[in-house]
C-alpha cells in the first residue's frame, strides 16, 4: 500500500454499495425500475436513511411519512446538500437532546426525513472547509464514500473532549461534536469515515471476526473483542497520518493541540503491534488484511 488511494480502494466495497442500494430501493418501491448505471456510495448512504425512515413510519402507522420516503429514495438530501471537495454532502445540526435512541443503536442517531433542515450557513462552511482539508491530505476518496451525511452536534472549545460516532445501520453517516476549526473537524471526519469503511470492507469481503478473542485496548484501557480492537487500530492510525501531514500548515494553539494529539497517539499505538498481528490472523481476506496492516505500520513509522 504505497498511497492512501491504494489503502481505501477496495472493489468489493463498490459492489456492496451498488447491490445493497438496489435491494433497498426494490424493498421500498417494489415493482419500480432501478435507475440506470451503478449506484454510488452516496446513493447507498441515503438509501439506508430512507429504509430506516420508512420502517419507522410503517411501524407507527404513519402513511404520509411512509409515502414520502417511497417518493424520496434519497431521503430528500439531493435538494438540500452542499457542494464540497469530495462531492455533495448533507450537513445537519440536530439537537442532541432530541435524537432518538432505539434498539438499532446504543448511541443517539438521526435519520433524514421530511422535516430535515440543513445546518446553519457557518456550519455548512465549516464542514466544506473540513472536507477540503481532508482531501488535500489524501483522504478525499475515504470521505467521498464514507462520510456522506454529517450530523454536527455540540459546539465545544479546543482541548475539550469531543464525542463522535457512527452506527452500522446508517453507513456513510457520521455524528460528531466540533470546534470552530476545519482541521480538527477533518481529523474526526476521517476517524468516523474509517469506521464506516471498515464495516463495509468486512461485509463486502465476507469477513467474520470471532467475538471470543479479546485484546488490550490502550484507548479504552480494557480488554476488547477483536472487532473493536481492529477498528481502533485502523481509525486512530488514519487520524495520525492526517495530523502528521497537516502539522506543518498550522500555527499557535492549533499546532500545539495537534502536536500533543499526535504524541499521545504514538504512545498509545506503540504497544499494539504484537496484538494487532495476532488479531489480523482472524481476517481471512488478504486484501483487507494487507490494508489494515499497512495503516498501522505507516502510523508507527511517524
Amino acid at each position: 500500500m504505497h498511497t492512501l488511494a491504494d489503502l481505501f480502494g477496495l472493489p468489493p466495497i463498490d459492489r456492496l454499495h451498488h447491490e445493497r442500494t438496489q435491494r433497498i430501493h426494490a424493498l421500498i418501491r417494489p415493482g419500480s425500475q432501478p435507475p440506470p448505471g451503478t449506484s454510488t456510495a452516496a446513493d447507498y448512504c441515503l438509501a439506508h436513511h430512507s429504509l430506516e425512515g420508512a420502517e419507522a413510519a410503517a411501524r407507527a402507522g404513519d402513511a404520509a411519512t411512509f409515502d414520502w420516503y417511497v417518493a424520496h429514495p434519497d431521503a430528500g438530501a439531493t435538494t438540500s446538500s452542499i457542494p464540497t471537495a469530495v462531492g455533495s454532502r448533507m450537513v445537519v445540526a440536530p439537537n442532541l437532546a432530541d435524537l432518538p435512541r432505539s434498539p438499532i443503536s446504543e448511541t443517539p442517531y438521526y435519520v433524514l426525513g421530511p422535516g430535515t433542515e440543513p445546518a446553519q450557513p457557518h456550519l455548512r462552511s465549516l464542514a466544506a472547509d473540513a472536507y477540503a482539508s481532508a482531501a488535500r491530505a489524501g483522504f478525499g476518496n475515504l470521505l467521498a464514500a464514507h462520510a456522506v451525511v454529517l450530523c454536527l452536534l455540540r459546539t465545544k472549545n479546543l482541548g475539550e473532549t469531543l464525542d463522535s460516532w457512527a452506527i452500522s445501520r446508517l453507513p456513510g453517516t457520521v455524528f460528531m461534536d466540533h470546534v470552530d476549526d476545519p482541521v480538527v473537524l477533518a481529523r474526526d471526519l476521517i476517524h468516523e469515515a474509517g469506521h464506516n469503511w471498515l464495516n463495509d470492507a468486512l461485509a463486502a469481503t465476507g469477513s467474520k471476526i470471532s467475538d471470543t478473542t479479546h485484546f488490550h485496548s490502550p484507548w479504552k484501557q480494557t480488554m476488547r473483542p477483536a472487532f473493536g480492537f481492529l477498528h481502533a487500530c485502523w481509525a486512530f492510525p488514519l487520524t495520525m497520518l492526517f495530523t502528521a501531514h497537516t502539522l506543518n500548515s498550522t500555527t499557535g494553539d492549533l499546532h500545539r493541540f495537534l502536536t500533543a494529539y499526535l504524541d499521545q497517539q504514538r504512545s498509545l499505538l506503540a504497544g499494539t503491534a504484537p496484538d494487532h498481528a495476532r488479531a489480523l490472523e482472524l481476517i481471512n481476506d488478504d486484501r483487507l488484511h494487507h490494508r489494515l496492516a499497512a495503516a498501522l505500520h505507516q502510523a508507527l513509522a511517524l
